[in-house]
C-alpha cells in the first residue's frame, strides 16, 4: 500500500491527480487520443494495468488521458463526460460500476467514440462494442475446485464447514466469479458434506463492499465470534487476495480450533503470495494482466484504425489461449463482442509460473516473489 500511495502522489507531483491527465487533450495536429478509466488507486492490479496500458499507448504514438476513480461512480461518470467533451478518440473503461454509465456514454456514442469495456462488463447501454476479459466464471471455478480437490470431497464423507467470501456487489465480475464457485460447490452443500454454518450462501449476503481488506476482516471476524470458537472451519472461499488478507488477518488474530483452513484467492498481490510461501493462504488465481490489456490494445488500435476486430483477431495475437465470444455477454441491450483469456492457479510449488511471465522475480533469498513493476 505505501508503494500505491507513492506512485499516486507522484503522479500528483507530476500534476497528474488520483482524477485524470488534464495534458492529454486532443491537439490540433489530429493526434489521435485515448481516454483509459480505472476505478481505483486502492488495489495494486489497477495501478498495475491502468500504467501499463498507457505506456502501450503512448508508445503507438497515442496521446492518452489516464483517470482514476477512487471507487466513486460519480466521479467516474464525470471523468467520462470530461474526456469526451475534449474530443477523445476511444474509451477504454474498467468500471467502478457496470450498471451506472447509461446516460454518461449517450454522448459518446452520439459522437462515434469507441468504448471498450476493460475486465469488467459495462451493463444497460448500447455504446460498448467489445468487451475484454478474463474466463471469470472459470476464475470462480478453479476457486472451488482447489478446494474440492484439497477436501477430497468425493471421496470424504465429511462434513467440512466453509464460509464464502464475495467481491463487491456493485462489480459485475464478482456476481460472475460467485457464480462460478457455487456451481462447483453447490452439490456438496445440497449432500450435506459442505456446510455453511453462518447460513450466508447467496451473493449477495457474502459480498464485500468495495473488495477491502479491512470489510472482509470485520465480517470474518463476525463469523469467528459467531459461529467458530467452538466448530472447525476447514475452508473459506475468498473471491479475491485483497479479501483473503482480511481473512487471513481475521483468523490469525481470533481464531484458536487449529491451524489457518484452506483460503482461496486471485490477483497476485504481492503480501498475499508471501502468505502462500508461508502457509496462510493456499492458492491464488493469476491473471496475466499485460495479457490482458495487450488484447484490449490489439482491439482499440484496430478500432482506431478505423477496422471492425471479430473472431480472427484472436488467432493473431501472441498470446496463448484468448477465446472470441459474441454470443454469451448480453449486457442488457446488446451481446457484447468479447476476447476472453484464461487465468493460472498458483500454489506455493507453482509460483515459478508468475516469474515466467516476467511481471515478478525471486528475492534475493529465493525464498518469495515479487512485482517487478512495484520495484
Amino acid at each position: 500500500m505505501k508503494k500505491i500511495v507513492a506512485a499516486v502522489a507522484a503522479l500528483v507531483m507530476c500534476g497528474v491527480s488520483a482524477g485524470c491527465d488534464v495534458r492529454s487533450k486532443k491537439s490540433e495536429d489530429k493526434q489521435k487520443v485515448v481516454g483509459i478509466s480505472m476505478p481505483s488507486v486502492n488495489l495494486e492490479r489497477w495501478v498495475t494495468d491502468g500504467e501499463f496500458l498507457k505506456s502501450l499507448f503512448e508508445k503507438e504514438g497515442y496521446k492518452v488521458n489516464l483517470c482514476y476513480a477512487d471507487d466513486d461512480q460519480s466521479r467516474q461518470n464525470n471523468d467520462i463526460i470530461s474526456m469526451v467533451d475534449d474530443g477523445v478518440d476511444l474509451l477504454l473503461i474498467a468500471a467502478v460500476d457496470g450498471k451506472g454509465f447509461s446516460s454518461s456514454l449517450d454522448s459518446a456514442m452520439e459522437k462515434g467514440v469507441s468504448v471498450v469495456a476493460y475486465d469488467r462488463l459495462i451493463m444497460d447501454t448500447s455504446a460498448v462494442t467489445y468487451y475484454i476479459s478474463f474466463d471469470n466464471h472459470a476464475v470462480g471455478m478453479s476457486q472451488a475446485e482447489y478446494i474440492r480437490d484439497t477436501l477430497d470431497l468425493d471421496n470424504n464423507a465429511g462434513p467440512f464447514n466453509i464460509e464464502l467470501v464475495s467481491g463487491d456487489a456493485s462489480d459485475n465480475n464478482a456476481r460472475v466469479f460467485y457464480d462460478g464457485a457455487y456451481d462447483v460447490l453447490s452439490p456438496y452443500v445440497s449432500s450435506g458434506k459442505l456446510r455453511i454454518l453462518s447460513g450466508e450462501n447467496n451473493f449477495v449476503k457474502t459480498a464485500t463492499a468495495a473488495w477491502a481488506t479491512d470489510n472482509a476482516k470485520a465480517r470474518m471476524n463476525r463469523l469467528i465470534s459467531t459461529y467458530y470458537k467452538e466448530n472447525k472451519l476447514d475452508a473459506v472461499l475468498c473471491a479475491n487476495d485483497s479479501t483473503a488478507l482480511g481473512v487471513v488477518q481475521a483468523l490469525e488474530e481470533n481464531y484458536r480450533r487449529g491451524g489457518l483452513p484452506i483460503i482461496t484467492g486471485q490477483d497476485g498481490d504481492a503480501e498475499n503470495l508471501k502468505n502462500i510461501v508461508d502457509g496462510k493462504q493456499s492458492m491464488t488465481v493469476f491473471k496475466n494482466v499485460r495479457d490482458e490489456a495487450s488484447v484490449a490494445f490489439e482491439v482499440s488500435k484496430r478500432l482506431l484504425n478505423g477496422e471492425v476486430p471479430t473472431g480472427s483477431l484472436a488467432n493473431t495475437l501472441a498470446i496463448d489461449d484468448v477465446t472470441y465470444d459474441s454470443e454469451s455477454y448480453n449486457n442488457g441491450k446488446k451481446y457484447v463482442q468479447s476476447y476472453l483469456l484464461k487465468p493460472a492457479v498458483i500454489t506455493k510449488d507453482t509460483l515459478q509460473t508468475m516469474v515466467n511471465t516476467g511481471l515478478y522475480k525471486w528475492d534475493d533469498n529465493k525464498k518469495y516473489i515479487e512485482s517487478v513493476s512495484q520495484n
